[in-house]
């Protein structure tokens, strides 16, 4: 009547391959880490101790984790212990979630990228991939960390400002208070020692010791008693707090005092819809087939500036330079395109107004620049209204990378009686316009090439290649906010992300053939 059943006879086959497909995802990760070099961890592994647990075998548990949306030490140990592909992989054994921990973020911190980079020269050789063009973009993860914990430049700035101003409104009462015009020590006057410039944690901690010494030899002196115990108590140790603040903003504009790396951002997850700024990473990859070749963490928030180390960064991994990198408009800036030309690199990269130009108000708007003419012989510029604007003086602007814009002033000699002035400026006297040539000059180069047959099929390429590998780890597998932190744990972390999805991808493509 029915099957028989019974829970102490041993069941054969006892191998635990038998449980698994042919075609199965497992056996496309345990294939990928295995074609690799053993000679590539042993960097990782100085040698001494007792034995440890094989990097393949833990490479391969960490990997297939991954791509199964699992990203907790402690469930991957969890699965190794109790599911049957990760039981397979790891040859039964059992390692704890603090070991799988300590192999991911400190064992692999430097050979990482180097498992990443034999991974995909493995997809190069079998043409998966032809590193030829390179589509880039970023999104931005939230941190692991607190999102209330915030410290913002301005605000540090003003803070600091206004202790600068007790310190020395400070020094002024001692004197005041003292009525002496000459200090013994070291043959200074006080207000001398405490004159109005920038004052420095080191400065200041001099001077209180100074007044400490003063204070010994003068023991009732209470004013000076009361400021010496102002500066220790509360001025020096705010003055302190704020350099080490500055000292962490760097160039950015604020960072979260639980994960200090992290800078806060506007995030397309806005569960409240109040814009709130929240803490978190730039994540810039390039792919090509969907395969991810290269990825690097940023902390600012716009992708301007981050495509220039982005593109240094994956000429790293990838050994050499893609030969065109196709991007959306936000990389398309005056620096960015000369960096590109500089590296001979073809460059399919939108501006900020490239659609724009095709809509007929602007093709309108006689007040365009771009709608007017240029006489290179001449260097003027002609407006709609045949008035010609001729150059005045030149004007550079150094950005905050060092890039230096170099542009142009231009003026008519007299607009007054002209018909189309009303539509042309609003302001009072002639027109003057100013211009970068070399920013107009790489977008008509930009503005061909998008136009181009070939352009155009890489722009709308662009939009299923990047795109479609973000939906994949933010939406797919559910990645959406970092576990580790600090640049150097994230950076590991998307690498780890990017070696699942390329192992992920090439099943996806194994199994169409």
């Amino acid at each position: 009547m029915y099957i028989q059943y019974t829970m102490d006879q041993l069941c054969l086959p006892m191998d635990l391959e038998e449980d698994i497909p042919t075609n199965h995802l497992v056996r496309v990760v345990h294939t990928a880490v295995n074609r690799l070099d053993d000679s590539i961890f042993d960097a990782a592994y100085p040698g001494g101790g007792r034995d440890s647990y094989h990097p393949k075998m833990l490479t391969k548990v960490i990997i297939y984790a991954y791509t199964q949306r699992i990203y907790s030490s402690r469930q991957i140990a969890k699965a190794v212990r109790e599911t049957i592909p990760f039981m397979w992989l790891a040859g039964r054994q059992r390692p704890d979630f603090r070991t799988i921990n300590r192999f991911r973020s400190e064992r692999m911190k430097d050979i990482l990228e180097t498992v990443f980079t034999a991974v995909l020269q493995f997809l190069a050789n079998e043409k998966y991939i032809s590193l030829e063009h390179y589509f880039v973009d970023g999104t931005k993860i939230e941190a692991n960390a607190n999102r209330y914990t915030f410290v913002w430049g301005k605000a540090v700035s003003k803070h600091t400002a206004k202790l600068q101003e007790n310190v020395h409104s400070l020094f002024a009462t001692i004197e005041a208070a003292e009525h002496q015009e000459e200090r013994e020590r070291q043959g200074k006057d006080l207000a001398e020692l405490g004159e109005f410039s920038e004052m420095s944690s080191e400065k200041l901690e001099h001077l209180t010791q100074a007044l400490e010494s003063q204070l010994l030899d003068k023991p009732k002196n209470k004013p000076l008693k009361q400021a010496v115990q102002k500066l220790r108590k509360d001025l020096l140790p705010r003055l302190l707090k704020y350099e080490q603040y500055q000292a962490l903003l760097g160039d950015r504009n604020s960072f979260c005092k639980t994960d200090p790396d992290a800078t806060f951002m506007r995030m397309k997850e806005d569960h409240m819809r109040n814009g709130q700024l929240k803490p978190g990473y730039n994540v810039q990859i390039g792919t090509e087939n969907q395969f991810i070749l290269a990825y690097s963490i940023h902390q600012r928030p716009a992708d301007t500036r981050c495509l220039q180390p982005h593109i240094e960064k994956a000429r790293e991994l990838m050994g050499r330079l893609p030969q065109t990198v196709i991007a959306d408009a936000g990389y398309g800036s005056e620096e960015n395109y000369a960096y590109l030309e500089k590296e001979e690199i073809q460059a399919v990269v939108k501006y900020g107004s490239y659609h724009k130009e095709k809509s007929k108000a602007w093709k309108e708007d006689i007040g365009k620049i771009e709608n007017w003419t240029y006489e290179e012989a001449e260097d003027t510029w002609t407006c709609p209204a045949g008035q010609a604007l001729h150059f005045r003086r030149e004007s550079k602007e150094t950005l905050t990378s060092g890039y230096e814009i170099r542009k142009r002033h231009y003026r008519s000699n007299s607009c007054e009686g002209c018909p189309l002035k009303e539509r042309c400026t609003k302001a009072a006297g002639n027109r003057e316009v100013v211009v970068s040539l070399e920013r107009l000059r790489y977008q008509n180069q930009a503005r061909e090439r998008l136009r181009s047959e070939e352009g155009y099929a890489l722009a709308v390429r662009r939009m299923t290649e990047p795109e479609s590998v973000f939906g994949q780890l933010k939406n797919n597998r559910g990645f959406r906010r970092f576990l580790l932190r600090g640049m150097e744990k994230v950076t590991l972390e998307v690498g780890w992300l990017s070696l699942a999805h390329n192992v992920l991808k090439q099943a996806a493509v194994d199994q169409k053939t």
